[in-house]
C-alpha cells in the first residue's frame, strides 16, 4: 500500500496549485454531482455524497459551489450530462492503471486518454485485464498531529486493516468497516482530512528509479486531463523516485 500512500502525498502538495487553476474545484464538483445524481441530494442518506462533500470542504471549496453541484446532480438546476466511466490501461514497463473519468463527452475523454498513453509508451486495455490486480478499499488521510497509540487503537478496534504514520497518516479499510472506522475516529475527536474509495494494488511492481519516474510522469499527464478524476497504479513508489519528481 506504500505506493498509493506516497503518490497521494505528492498529489496533496499539487492540490494548492490545482486549486489556483480551478481544476481541483471542477473535479470536486463533478464528484459531488455524480454522487447526488446516483443517491440523492441528502448526505445523511447518501454516504458517497457525504464523502464527496467532506473532500470538498477539506479543499476549502466554497459552500455555494458545493450546493450548486448537488443541485446539478439532482436536476434542480440545469447542467451538463455527466457520465462516470472507469478505464483500464497499461503504462510503460507493464504497470497497470485504473483511470476514473467523469465527462460530458465520452469520445473526447477516450481520445485524450489514447493520445497521452500512446505518446508515452502506454495503451488502453480490455475491461478486466487490469482490475484483477487491485482491491477496492476505503482510504482515510489525517494531517493533524495525533497520539499514534490512541489513533492506532481506535482505528484498529473499529476494523482498520492497515495504518501508516508519516507526514500524513494513511489508514486503509475493508469496505465493510469503512463507515465504522470514520465514525470511531470522529467520536475520538480526530479530524479526518479526506476519506475516499480507492483501488489498492495487490502486488505493487518494483522498478528502477528511472523507470518509476517515467511512469509517474505518465500518470501526472493523465491526471492533468480535464475529464480524469483519479488514476491508480500497480507501482511500488520509492522515496528516491519521489525526491527526483519533487526536484524536477
Amino acid at each position: 500500500m506504500s505506493g498509493h500512500s506516497k503518490w497521494s502525498t505528492i498529489k496533496h502538495k499539487k492540490a494548492a496549485v490545482d486549486a489556483k487553476r480551478g481544476k481541483l474545484f471542477t473535479r470536486l464538483a463533478k464528484e459531488i454531482s455524480i454522487a447526488a445524481r446516483e443517491g440523492g441530494g441528502d448526505p445523511a442518506f447518501n454516504n458517497r455524497l457525504a464523502l464527496a462533500i467532506d473532500k470538498a470542504k477539506a479543499s476549502n471549496m466554497p459552500k455555494d459551489n458545493i450546493d450548486r453541484a448537488i443541485k446539478r446532480g439532482t436536476g434542480e438546476i440545469e447542467g451538463m450530462e455527466l457520465a462516470e466511466i472507469t478505464y483500464e490501461a497499461y503504462a510503460p514497463h507493464g504497470v497497470g492503471l485504473i483511470i476514473e473519468v467523469v465527462t460530458d463527452n465520452r469520445n473526447r475523454a477516450v481520445a485524450d486518454l489514447r493520445h497521452v498513453l500512446a505518446k508515452n509508451g502506454g495503451s488502453l486495455a480490455e475491461s478486466g485485464s487490469v482490475s484483477w490486480q487491485f482491491t477496492r478499499k476505503g482510504h482515510i488521510s489525517i494531517t493533524e498531529e495525533v497520539d499514534q497509540d490512541e489513533l492506532f487503537m481506535v482505528a484498529a478496534e473499529a476494523g482498520a486493516e492497515d495504518i501508516q504514520f508519516g507526514e500524513t497518516t494513511e489508514i486503509y479499510v475493508d469496505l465493510d468497516y469503512f463507515q465504522a472506522v470514520q465514525q470511531a475516529l470522529k467520536d475520538a475527536g480526530i479530524t479526518i482530512d479526506e476519506a475516499s474509495l480507492i483501488y489498492d494494488p495487490n502486488n505493487p511492481v518494483e522498478l528502477s528509479t528511472h523507470e518509476l519516474v517515467q511512469v509517474m510522469r505518465v500518470i501526472e499527464k493523465l491526471e492533468d486531463l480535464d475529464d480524469v478524476q483519479n488514476v491508480y497504479s500497480t507501482l511500488d513508489i520509492t522515496d528516491e523516485a519521489i525526491a527526483e519528481m519533487e526536484a524536477a
